[in-house]
């Protein structure tokens, strides 16, 4: 992810990741991503069962079991493994991670096996109790989806009334103590909304926003026809970081982030040498730091079923199952090829990518697109739009 607003304000140094060493076991979870022992913050599909039938749904669920998902046992020894394997996130996500029955045991067990523990949801099923619960547990954050204004909402979540329900989730969640962010998928449907978004935001009070690239996975995959084209992604881009500058000089500085497009950190970077050239190194390193992609590194993917993936995006690339092996066996011990390409990477990348100026800060981008629409893990990231003049390319050669 990328942390637009502590990048564009100054919020986060240098000097920040540095005091904590740069370790990640003492490092606060806004600088996590800076660490230099990176560990893989995992997100577990819990459930693929979901009460709702989203457009762009990754794990192409519904309301339905499914045969096969870890039971609680599993699932909690599972955790334990983790733990063991110095995870230092757990993402609860699914299908609706608040559909498994044993969603609250899952969380107080990854806390008391010392993990921060953050949930993906959908928001509606969030009553006052169960936000009580999570915060009773100690839950780090809770991210919420919404796609736009409650009749764009409810289209792409294939129920009416979903919108209304999610934010007494968020209401909820605030009521609680709970630290709370929206979370909203681009696509061609839901753009002209995303100064909307940002207006909720502020209207209620909500402290995060995280802005996720379409990927086409899942039921993602039908609407890659709704996937922006470079001009509408740049244009995001610029109200993004532009609004985020007219928040913090307003004195308001909500967190807000973008994910899934590694390209986001080039044309950071070239706003900030545009707007504030004196503080272009610093976010350079920081950038750096970051490392772009980590998929396979930084980042890591279990299913309903225990199956691992190098991210929650790249289904169809299995590496192991925790019912057969360790996640620390599967992760660090004996990594599948894949892995260790993902590891070492560059020199697999496509040649544009190679020699790009900015390959540090993005590291080829989202290797699990390139495949689903090249059928070439490296292949280009059809999502990258830098021009060949940004990237450092003579197009004339």
């Amino acid at each position: 992810m990328l942390g637009v607003t502590s990048l564009l304000t100054g919020a986060i140094t240098e000097a920040d990741p540095l005091r904590f060493g740069r370790q990640s076991a003492t490092l606060p979870s806004q600088l996590l991503h800076y660490s230099q022992d990176k560990r893989p913050v995992v997100v577990w599909n819990t459930t693929r069962r979901c009460n709702l039938h989203c457009a762009h749904c990754y794990t192409d669920s519904a309301d339905r079991e499914y045969p096969g998902e870890l039971s609680t046992a599993e699932g909690l020894a599972m955790i334990e493994g983790l733990a063991e394997a110095h995870v230092p996130v757990l993402l609860l996500s699914g299908g609706e991670p608040l559909r498994h029955p044993a969603l609250l045991d899952f969380a107080r067990h990854a806390r008391h096996c010392g993990m921060r523990v953050v949930i993906s949801t959908n928001g509606t099923l969030i009553t006052d109790e169960t936000a009580e619960a999570l915060a009773d547990i100690g839950v780090s954050y809770v991210g919420i989806s919404v796609d736009g204004r409650p009749e764009v909402h409810d289209r792409f979540r294939g129920s009416r009334g979903a919108f209304d329900a999610s934010m007494r989730g968020i209401e909820a969640c605030r009521q609680a103590g709970l630290k709370v962010g929206l979370r909203v998928t681009l696509t061609r449907s839901n753009m002209d909304d995303l100064p909307w978004i940002f207006d909720l935001m502020e209207e209620r009070d909500v402290p995060r926003l995280c802005i996720y690239h379409l990927a086409p996975t899942g039921r993602g995959a039908r609407i890659q026809d709704f996937t922006p084209t470079h001009a509408e992604t740049r244009a995001a881009m610029d109200y993004v970081f532009g609004r985020v500058l007219a928040m913090s000089k307003a004195g308001r500085s909500p967190e807000v982030l973008t994910a899934d497009n590694h390209s986001d950190a080039a044309y950071l970077l070239m706003f900030v040498s545009a707007h504030a050239p004196e503080r272009v190194e610093e976010v350079r390193q920081l950038l750096r730091w970051n490392g772009g992609n980590g998929s396979g590194h930084a980042i890591a993917s279990i299913d309903a079923d225990g199956t691992v993936y190098a991210d929650q995006f790249w289904r169809w690339r299995p590496l192991g199952n925790v019912r057969e092996q360790s996640f620390t066996e599967i992760w660090d011990d004996a990594p599948p090829p894949l892995l260790t390409e993902l590891r070492d990477r560059h020199q697999r990348l496509p040649a544009r990518c190679q020699g790009c100026q900015y390959l540090d800060l993005c590291n080829g981008n989202f290797r699990s697109r390139a495949d689903a629409v090249t059928g070439d893990p490296w292949g280009m990231d059809p999502l990258c739009y830098l021009s060949d003049e940004e990237v450092g390319i003579d197009a004339t050669n």
